[in-house]
């Protein structure tokens, strides 16, 4: 039987602004296999900025 971490892998999203600010959170492989860009909240900037998977 599969993993439930094989198809869903945990990822770390982390602040284009500079901040060090990361959010945490899974995606699917299979319908993303590319590196994630999402646009989310930096308190630390007190504003919206693009968020991008590190690995």
């Amino acid at each position: 039987m599969a993993k439930k971490t094989d198809l869903r892998p945990v990822i770390k999203l982390r602040s284009t602004a500079g901040t060090g600010f990361t959010y945490v959170t899974t995606k699917n492989r299979r319908n993303n296999p590319d590196r994630m860009r999402l646009s989310k909240y930096d308190p630390v900037a007190r504003r919206h900025v693009e968020f991008r998977e590190e690995r």
